[in-house]
């Protein structure tokens, strides 16, 4: 009984100091927190250029609150960031299809399409753009819902389609993750 009282303890204490540490946010600032892990398998070098094209394609579930999906994006970065990496060393390009195109609405018309005063995702998105990530909007998704430019998120860049964005990117050397 000894023994099962001295392990239980032993949890406690390990994990509490697990849940005792604050978010870290090494490359994209105040969005994306994450934790640093001792002794772990597998480490990215320190100075490796990695490249990632992020499909984003899941929309917001929560309209009055910023995208998990574009929160998870910066988490992707800090993750790089914590493993040793500089925005330097990492390029990062996400492609916006599908229902994720209401979450590069500008404020205005975030407001028509769901009455919020301010879209919570353009924070998520000037801090990813400010870390280093390019933002593209498929063209294609933005004609089929029947959005023009002016009606996004200023600093967007428009590709012809995602499709023909992640063929290019993946062709050159890009690792395709899809939010």
């Amino acid at each position: 009984m000894q023994n099962i009282y001295s392990l239980f303890i032993a949890f406690i204490l390990c994990s509490s100091s697990l849940l005792a540490q604050e978010a870290q946010f090494p490359i994209v600032k105040g969005f994306g927190g994450i934790y640093e892990i001792d002794n772990v398998v597998e480490q990215l070098e320190k100075s490796q250029q990695v490249k990632i094209i992020i499909e984003l394609v899941s929309g917001n579930e929560t309209p009055e609150e910023h995208s998990f999906w574009i929160n998870n994006i910066a988490r992707l970065m800090n993750l790089h960031g914590i493993e040793g990496l500089s925005t330097s060393d990492l390029e990062v390009k996400v492609i916006v299809h599908g229902p994720a195109v209401f979450d590069l609405l500008s404020h205005g018309n975030y407001f028509e399409k769901y009455r919020i005063p301010k879209n919570p995702n353009i924070a998520v998105w000037e801090a990813l753009e400010e870390a280093g990530a390019n933002v593209i909007i498929c063209g294609q998704s933005l004609i089929a819902r029947d959005l023009g430019r002016n009606e996004i998120w200023e600093k967007t860049h428009v590709a012809t389609s995602a499709l023909t964005t992640i063929t290019k990117n993946v062709a050159d050397g890009y690792v395709l993750i899809k939010f």
